[in-house]
């Protein structure tokens, strides 16, 4: 796919890096030199501009992309600015960067495909860190309910999926078990692969490296994991 990043601070330097590294055609833009420096060579294109120029950000392949993604941030009036003008240029697919709630309602306005809130999820993470003491994936559902995928205790660790009563005691429901396993490459060389489990029996095993995937509320997430550690 094709995508046009404007705005390669922290944030669009390491969205544009890693959606080029995964095959994707990224062309950047910047007002700043130096940041267009950095990146033009990990990137299909790179261009020094300053996007709040009608005439400037129209020089740019806009019909041309699946996506254009303002990460312009702690510039608000810039960013909402370079939204207003993609809308009139009727950019189809648009996302932006939002660094706090103000910045988000405003651009919620524009009716985009997705407002992104990078510092929102990284606070979100670290705090589970913290609470849950491991790593966690998590998809917000609604301010409730959260599907999070996490590894198993290792007080569950060669229980039958029965014994584990997550929904009786915690109601968190077992959607999906991801497994490891062990195969050769063509060379011959060992590597782990990761494989999905989602139609999970009562009679199936939960083994060392599993992580289980759950549905439910985040404070029965909270609760199960407080007597996980009991």
């Amino acid at each position: 796919m094709k995508y046009i990043i404007i705005g390669l601070g922290n944030y669009g330097y390491v969205l544009a890096e890693e959606l080029a590294s995964r095959g994707h055609e990224v062309i950047g833009a910047d007002i700043d030199e130096a940041r267009v420096d950095s990146i033009k060579d990990k990137i299909a294109t790179a261009f020094i501009l300053d996007a709040t120029d009608e005439l400037a950000l129209s020089s740019l392949p806009l019909e041309n992309v699946d996506a254009v993604i303002v990460a312009i941030g702690e510039n608000f009036g810039a960013s909402i600015r370079v939204v207003a003008l993609l809308k009139q240029l009727k950019v189809k697919h648009i996302y932006a960067r939002a660094i706090d709630e103000i910045h988000k309602s405003v651009l919620n306005a524009f009716d985009l495909d997705g407002v992104l809130s990078p510092e929102e999820d990284a606070a979100r993470r670290l705090v589970e860190l913290w609470e849950f003491g491991t790593h966690m994936e998590t998809f917000r559902i609604n301010e409730n309910y959260y599907v999070v995928k996490f590894a198993t205790p290792q007080n569950f660790i060669g229980y039958f999926v029965n014994e584990l009563k997550l929904q009786e005691e915690f109601n968190l429901k077992l959607i999906a078990i991801q497994r490891e396993k062990t195969v050769k490459n063509v060379i011959g060389i060992n590597h782990t692969e990761h494989y999905l489990l989602d139609n999970i029996g009562e009679e199936e095993k939960v083994f060392e490296g599993d992580e289980l995937v759950c549905f439910g509320k985040y404070k029965d997430f909270r609760d199960f994991w407080k007597a996980c550690k009991i």
